[in-house]
This record gives C-alpha cells, sequence and structure tokens, in this order.
C-alpha cells in the first residue's frame, strides 16, 4: 500500500514508505497520534480478485509510521476487527467511528491514543450502526453523515449526527440532514468553519436484482446557524 504526504506550503507531494502487507487494505482508519502516521483496520481479498470468487478479509491490525522513519511498525490491534468507518482528528487522539465487517456494521466510537502503547478509550456509540460513513470536525463538533446499517442494505442512510466535544456524556444529536439523496462513501471535511458533504454513491437496485450505485456529484455546506445549502456540483465524482 503505497503512502503520500504532501508538504502544502512547498505543494509537494513526498512518497512514504509502503505498508509491509502484499495486498494493502480498503477501508482503513487513518490519522496522527502522538506524533506518528497511524493505520488502522481495513478490508481485502488475500487469495483472489472479487471477480474470481475471492472472499473479502476484514482486519485488526495497526501499523504506526513514525515522523522521518523509513519503515511502518506494527502495533497491536483493534478490539474488532472492521474496516470502512469514519477517522476524525482530535487533539485527544484519533477518533474512529462506526464501520463493519462482513455481517454487520457497527455503532462503536473509539479514541484511539497513543502513549508508549496503542489506547483505545470507549465513547458515546452511535444511535445506529453505519459503516461507509463520513465525519470530520468543526470547532467542537464531530459531524457524521450518511453510511449504511447493515452490509444487505438496499439504501443507504440519510442521517445527519453530531456529538458536543464538550459534552459528550449528552451523546449524538440527530440533526436535520442535508437536501439531497441519501448516501454512502461521501468526502467530507471542513473549510473555514463549514461542514462540507460532498459526492458519494446512492444505493439502487439494479435490473438483476443486485443493489447497484449511483455515483453522486452534488456537494453541500452546513453551519449551525444557517443550516444547509447547495453548492456547485463537482466536475466528476470524489470518494
Amino acid at each position: 500500500l503505497t503512502c503520500l504526504v504532501a508538504r502544502v506550503a512547498a505543494a509537494e507531494w513526498q512518497q512514504l514508505p509502503a505498508i509491509p502487507d502484499r495486498e494493502g487494505f480498503a477501508g482503513s482508519f487513518a490519522g496522527e497520534v502522538g506524533g506518528a502516521l497511524v493505520v488502522a483496520g481495513g478490508a481485502n481479498f488475500p487469495e483472489r480478485r472479487p471477480w474470481e470468487g475471492g472472499t473479502k478479509r476484514w482486519y485488526d491490525r495497526v501499523f504506526v509510521l513514525e515522523a522521518g522513519a523509513k519503515a511502518w511498525r506494527e502495533e497491536g490491534h483493534l478490539p474488532v476487527a472492521t474496516g470502512y468507518g469514519a477517522s476524525v482528528q482530535l487533539e485527544e487522539g484519533l477518533l474512529l467511528i462506526g464501520g463493519g465487517d462482513a455481517k454487520a456494521s457497527h455503532a462503536a466510537v473509539r479514541l484511539l491514543r497513543r502513549d508508549g502503547q496503542l489506547r483505545f478509550e470507549s465513547w458515546p456509540d452511535l444511535p445506529l450502526p453505519l459503516a461507509m460513513c463520513s465525519g470530520a470536525r468543526v470547532g467542537r463538533t464531530v459531524y457524521v453523515a450518511g453510511g449504511m446499517d447493515r452490509p444487505d442494505a438496499a439504501a443507504a442512510q440519510r442521517v445527519f449526527l453530531a456529538l458536543n466535544l464538550d459534552d459528550r456524556a449528552a451523546g449524538w444529536r440527530r440533526l436535520d440532514p442535508w437536501p439531497g439523496p441519501e448516501r454512502i462513501l461521501a468526502t467530507a471535511g471542513e473549510v473555514g468553519g463549514v461542514f462540507c458533504l460532498v459526492s458519494g454513491a446512492r444505493l439502487v437496485p439494479g435490473a438483476d436484482g443486485k443493489v447497484g450505485r449511483e455515483w453522486l456529484r452534488d456537494a453541500y455546506a452546513f453551519t449551525p446557524s444557517g443550516g444547509w445549502r447547495r453548492l456547485a456540483d463537482l466536475p466528476r465524482v470524489a470518494v
């Protein structure tokens, strides 16, 4: 798995050491913890590709790349093998939100700390299980949007949740969702104090009875004071 990092001031990309796995991982949690880059969990097809009848496998492995290091180190495990959740960077550590595996989507939320060793702290669960959701922090609030509540879901969730970091005991609040289709795999982020939700995919029934994906290009911005507003569509899908 090849990793790249951007040096914003110089507008240059620098290639980092590859994660030591032949296949690499999709849907991993990732972020900075204690000054190191951490990549955790995810899934792949270790034996054969899906179109060859391969079986998808989920992982609990955690890899750490210290600043300036020339190689990744495997360091501990997630509490459960999971992937395709949301990763949100906090001062306290990396927040791992939802995710899932072959059998179920998960509602668990954990803060990953690292002080000599990995530590996982349980935070308030989501009000429903969500995999392939999107999340970002704006100020002292973490937002989560979309996702799917089970692996065999026929439709994505049009759900928008918020957690006040200064009142975690109150748990997640449901807010009015964006004025557009439900979705999975959207891109979310904070820009100038605004939560942005962009692109992703809608689950739709196919002619063969299987669930397919309609890839989206719409985009939305949210503020607590102004609610949602539509942004210009993207020129292409971004997930």
